[in-house]
């Protein structure tokens, strides 16, 4: 069973990053494209790309905020009205957090929390049921590496990405005998506009060996999402990486992490304000 990537395609987060790649990468394939994200200025940019590729191409720009719900809402049924079914939907929204949880602004760890799970369980309730009755859609879901894994200074956000995994493959199975096809992507490190908003006060970057570009990563999601792949992880190296952390025990993990964890509390403390 294959996602209808030739149907409708309503992509979240697409004015940036890995959401603006995968449009790219659909616009050869898609009748339509609902691009979402909060940057209208963005999406239209986008659009007039998309379209200078392929004129015949229907592309929607819909600016919302997604932790707004009525304004989804709006959203959705406008979605509907002009330009019909959604049958793919890619749930890319989203933001981290890095940082000791006891020291997180709760203002960001809530917002994180609201758009990475809430929302994105909201928009894929709303989307699926039509699918099943149609018997045809597909949901990717893009998590992260840390949806299969755990370290220090990420709890909230992990816990996002734990929570998309589980979701996934719990929805797998509940439409499986349904036509809908549910898939998630794990990458690691991906050169976009996220590392920006993460809150890094190391100032050290991702190792270059296993950082990947948007584009790399949009093309291998897409790539497993088309074969009806329920897990891609896009890259070599973080692909060696998880599969030798599937391997370890957790204690062992613990160990690991205890000293690194202790790194990362007092980088943090180095960096606040008012520290000597």
């Amino acid at each position: 069973m294959k996602p209808p990537l030739d149907g409708t395609v309503l992509i979240t987060g697409a004015s940036s990053g890995i959401g603006r790649a995968m449009a790219l990468e659909l616009a050869g394939r898609a009748r339509a494209l609902v691009l979402v994200a909060r940057r209208a200025e963005r999406l239209e940019e986008l659009r007039a790309e998309l379209v200078a590729r392929r004129p015949d191409l229907v592309v929607s720009t819909q600016a919302c905020d997604l932790l707004d719900r009525a304004a989804t809402d709006r959203m959705l049924d406008a979605v509907e009205r002009d330009v019909g079914p959604v049958d793919v939907l890619v749930n890319n929204a989203g933001f981290g957090d890095m940082g000791v949880f006891d020291r997180a602004d709760w203002q960001k760890t809530q917002c994180m929390i609201r758009l990475n799970v809430e929302s994105l369980t909201y928009l894929t309730h709303r989307l699926v049921g039509p699918m099943v009755e149609r018997k045809r859609g597909g949901v990717l879901n893009v998590s992260s590496g840390f949806g299969l894994e755990f370290m220090p200074g990420f709890a909230a956000y992990i816990a996002c990405k734990h929570y998309v995994t589980a979701l996934t493959e719990s929805l797998r199975l509940d439409l499986r005998s349904q036509g809908v096809v549910v898939s998630q992507v794990c990458p690691g490190p991906v050169a976009t506009e996220f590392e920006s908003h993460l809150g890094n006060f190391t100032g050290r970057k991702p190792p270059s060996f296993v950082e990947i570009s948007p584009e790399r990563c949009a093309r291998a999601a897409l790539r497993g999402f088309a074969r009806g792949r329920a897990l891609v992880i896009p890259g070599v190296a973080i692909k060696l990486l998880l599969g030798l952390g599937a391997l370890s025990p957790r204690w062992l993990k613990r160990l690991v992490y205890i000293p690194l964890a202790s790194l990362v509390r007092r980088a943090q403390l180095r960096s606040e304000p008012g520290a000597s």
